[in-house]
């Protein structure tokens, strides 16, 4: 795919984001210059003024000056309603807005109150839904975007068309399966609605329109944004990128390598990351450590003290022992526990690098699934240069040898279940390893304690039915002593 096609239809993915998180911007400015509107449709407390029926309410809100919906009608009886129905469904695709249907009310308030309401629904409303409307128009073709976690989703590119209110020229094809079990192929005449009247959908392919000039589609082995290994694991519907520096995953990236359980780089949170990558100061996480004062500073008014502090606290994270850089990582399943075993097993980077996919396999916690993914990050060529910039930038690539000599966990499991007053769930599993225990997630006969919490849920009762020793968070720290 060419990268030109990527950019556009991620252009277009990004202004529907925009809008869809326009009322949840923290800068009212921005929010102002969005194309929003509303209708209010009903007065939920007014002092000293008591309305009869929803229809006054309406009146009311239009007078001051609101936005009412003016499709409303007011109906005598039920057959006036029907009537109203059908009339709103004829013209629905002449709205400025998109609908799915309309809701028939009791107007009188006094009687809504003595219907009252379901657990979910009230009894004095119910909603009727219009069938969608369908069209037929040309499937273009199909192409790719990543997104942030680097899934890569097709997308089909349709011969502009109106369907219900609105032009439609491309819709998601969700994953490969999709695709076939629709049996779509580029150049198929498609039938197009909107699911609920909003979300575009390819339903089927015209197969009796088909004039032999059709192509098959396959999905790319590549990232169409960074060139790196696209792959789809056993058991799972989407193809992923597996490239660590690709620009369509380089924000969330950024944000789990400098986050707590990361290289736990404070002050290096998700605002500060965006306005980094936006000024174009940073690019992939390589970057983190190559940034100035002054770039820093530049962020925020009078900023030079809060520049000061991160460029310490990045500073800092060079020393981070090397199970905390493999989390940073994110290489797929494997989170902080799995990276410990790593570290302890290999001691170094090169090391766990120039693994084999069988040594791999047989070490602790490691399945054949995870034992792929990690073999394939690290050959990934984006990965060599990554761990290659991050050695030059003075990074730790060792594991720290522990002079703890205190091994009172040794031959211990624990299972942690519940919500701890004076510990995290991370603290709490750091302290029993740091003793010589373990940590599992699930209990069995073989768990010596279960240490639990507030609000412990299955694991304290299957702890309970096999006899495993149950502690409280007083308990452990008691232990600890």
């Amino acid at each position: 795919m060419k990268k030109e096609k990527y950019l556009e239809n991620h252009y277009l993915q990004t202004q529907e984001m925009r809008q869809l998180g326009s009322l949840r911007q923290l800068n009212s400015k921005i929010t102002a210059t969005r194309p929003l509107d509303i209708f209010i449709f009903n007065v939920q407390k007014l002092e000293n003024n008591k309305f009869n029926s929803h229809n006054e309410q309406l009146n009311y809100l239009k007078s001051l000056g609101f936005n009412v919906n003016p499709v409303h009608e007011y109906c005598e009886n039920i057959e006036d309603a029907i009537k109203a129905v059908n009339k709103i469904g004829e013209n629905r695709d002449k709205l400025s807005f998109g609908i799915d249907g309309a809701v028939i009310k009791v107007d009188e308030l006094d009687l809504r109150e003595k219907l009252g309401t379901t657990a979910k629904t009230p009894r004095w409303a119910i909603a009727y839904k219009y069938p969608p409307e369908q069209k037929q128009t040309i499937l273009k073709d199909i192409i790719c975007q990543v997104g942030r976690t680097g899934a890569i989703t097709p997308m089909a590119i349709l011969e502009p068309v109106r369907v219900a209110g609105s032009t439609i020229s491309k819709t998601t094809l969700h994953n490969e399966d999709f695709i076939k079990e629709k049996e779509l192929k580029i150049g198929d005449t498609v039938i197009i609605q909107k699911a609920g009247d909003v979300i575009p959908e390819v339903v089927c392919a015209v197969k009796e329109k088909r004039t032999g000039n059709e192509t098959e589609y396959e999905m790319p082995k590549v990232c169409p944004v960074c060139g790196a290994t696209a792959i789809r694991e056993e058991g799972e519907a989407v193809t992923r990128c597996t490239g660590i520096e690709c620009p369509a995953k380089a924000l969330r990236s950024i944000v789990h390598f400098s986050s707590k359980v990361g290289m736990d780089i404070d002050g290096l949170g998700y605002s500060i990351i965006e306005q980094l990558i936006d000024k174009e100061l940073i690019k992939n996480i390589a970057d983190i450590y190559t940034l100035k004062l002054e770039d820093i500073a530049s962020l925020k008014k009078n900023g030079k003290k809060f520049a000061q502090n991160l460029i310490d606290a990045i500073n800092e994270s060079k020393n981070n022992d090397l199970f905390k850089l493999i989390t940073a990582l994110g290489i797929r399943h494997v989170g902080a526990k799995l990276a410990k075993t790593l570290a302890k097993k290999y001691k170094t980077m090169d090391d766990l690098m120039n693994a084999t996919l069988e040594e791999l396999s047989m070490q602790e916690d490691v399945g054949e699934k995870t034992a792929l993914s990690i073999y394939e990050f690290f050959k990934q060529e984006q990965t060599i240069d990554l761990i290659e910039k991050l050695k030059q930038a003075g990074v730790n690539m060792n594991a720290i040898e522990e002079n703890n000599t205190d091994n009172r966990f040794e031959g211990m499991t624990f299972v942690l279940t519940g919500s701890l007053e004076e510990f995290t769930r991370d603290e709490a599993s750091d302290l029993i390893e740091k003793y010589g225990g373990k940590t599992s997630s699930s209990v069995s006969k073989k768990t010596t304690y279960v240490l639990a919490g507030e609000d412990a849920g299955s694991k304290l009762t299957k702890a309970q039915g096999l006899g495993v020793n149950v502690i409280t968070e007083t308990e452990f720290k008691k232990m600890l002593e």
